[in-house]
Order: C-alpha cells, then structure tokens, then sequence
C-alpha cells in the first residue's frame, strides 16, 4: 500500500486532498489510480492548485454540501469541470463550516456534545432519504465517467466525503480494513488545522466541554464509522443489502464499477 505522503495531492489552498487509488481488492485487484479523488472544498485553491486539478484529470466535482455552506464559500470550480451539487444534507449537521460561537450556541440548544452530535449525523447518512439520493447520484456520475477524474468532497473532506469514499471501496471490493484505514486517515492528514482550531479556541476561552467538543467535530472516529456500520446492519443487513436497497446498486452496477474503476494488480 502506498504511503500516505504519495496520496496526498500537492494542493496549497486546501487540505485532505487524497487519491483513492492503489488499494488492492479481495479478488486481487487494484483500485486505479487518477480516477477518483476525495478532498475537503475547493473554495480556497488557488490558481495554481486549479491547474493543478486540471492536469491530473479531473472533470467532475461532486459537491456533497448544503446549499447555505455552497453560499458561504463557493467552490472555485476550475474551466471546463463539471460542477455537481449532491447535498447529503439541508445543512452541514457536520458542523465543520461553522463559527466557533455557533458551534457552542447549537450545541447548547439541542442539549448534547460534539461526539454526541456526530453520532447522530452518521446515523443520518445511513437512514435518511435525501443522503441516499445524494449518494445514488454520486453512483451514477461513477458509472459515467469513463477515462477521467471524479473529485467529490464536502466541508472539511472527512464526513459525507468519507462515508462516501466507505460507500465506493465496499462496492469495489476492498477489505473493510483498509476502508476503515482511509476513513481514519483523515485525522493523520488534518491533524495540523485540527491543532490550530483547537489553540485558537483556547486562546479565546472555550470551556473544557467545548473544546472537546470541537475536537470530536472536527476529525473522525472508529465510533462514527460504527455507528455507520450499525444502522447499516440494523436497516439492510450488510453493506450489500445497503448498497443494493438504500443506494439502488444492481448486482450489473457493482460490475461495471470495477470494470471502470479496477486493473489487474
């Protein structure tokens, strides 16, 4: 498996901008390598880091946020990519797009914490109609695309984009030990913005509570991804039944995915 340094995608005005590819498959194969990249937004890249993109292939951006975060900061789609707005959510339940005073003034509302929060956002992605739509269309733009990149990212890259990323390795056949291992990768690669958030909010006086709080809003965690595979369990099964009756991925569909997106090791 290839480093996490090889991974990265050289890209100065984002952060967890990764490929996909070079995973090996239970069958013996291998995920392909520039055909699928996950990433955080593209609202910040540069000129540079759009040519970037653009040199590495890519055609599709596949926006996984709500339509106020699209607002807020839009992305800087590079010409002659394809822009695509599949929101899981109406807003960002992730929080990730939000102010460290609305942070707090939500969490107090609704009673509860960050990992509390979260728990529920990933039980969401599983059960919720809308996130299933997203997710289906994000399919559909897979099947699609035949020789290019698809980017797809949400906020920070690490929630909707990851349990996407879960949604495709699994019907590519990947050992859910290396799923799992991307999904976590995530708190490795954001670990530098992670720690500055967290200072900075100390430095303005956040409370123990809200600190942790912030901390289990901004990276991911072997509890989110279980909860994931939980309702997962509770409501198909198994991944399969999900991919199957939640994300409507024919038996013809998972084929031709590994066709596009799969080669000999």
């Amino acid at each position: 498996m290839q480093t996490t340094k090889q991974r990265l995608l050289d890209i100065s005005g984002g952060i967890n901008f990764r490929e996909l590819g070079g995973y090996p498959t239970l069958d013996g194969r291998t995920v392909k390598w520039q055909r699928v990249i996950r990433t955080a937004s593209l609202a910040r890249i540069t000129d540079t880091d759009q040519q970037t993109l653009l040199n590495y292939g890519v055609t599709v951006d596949v926006d996984f946020r709500s339509q106020t975060e699209i607002n807020k900061e839009p992305d800087r789609v590079p010409t002659g990519v394809r822009y695509q707005h599949l929101p899981v959510f109406d807003d960002d339940k992730t929080e990730n797009s939000k102010t460290q005073a609305q942070i707090q003034a939500e969490l107090k509302a609704q009673a509860e914490n960050g990992f509390q929060h979260m728990l529920e956002t990933y039980h969401d992605m599983i059960t919720t109609t809308q996130s299933h739509i997203a997710y289906q269309q994000f399919f559909t733009t897979l099947l699609a695309t035949e020789d290019n990149v698809v980017l797809f990212h949400c906020t920070a890259g690490k929630d909707r984009t990851g349990m996407g990323a879960v949604f495709l390795l699994n019907a590519l056949g990947v050992p859910e030990t290396t799923i799992k291992q991307d999904y976590l990768l995530t708190n490795q690669v954001a670990a530098d913005l992670v720690n500055r958030r967290l200072a900075s909010a100390k430095a303005e006086g956040a409370s123990s509570q809200l600190l942790d709080s912030i901390k289990a809003l901004w990276r991911v965690s072997d509890a989110y991804y279980q909860t994931a595979m939980t309702a997962i369990h509770d409501n198909y099964g198994n991944m399969n039944g999900f991919l199957n009756q939640a994300l409507q991925l024919s038996p013809q569909d998972i084929a031709d995915l590994k066709a596009l997106y799969l080669t000999k090791a």
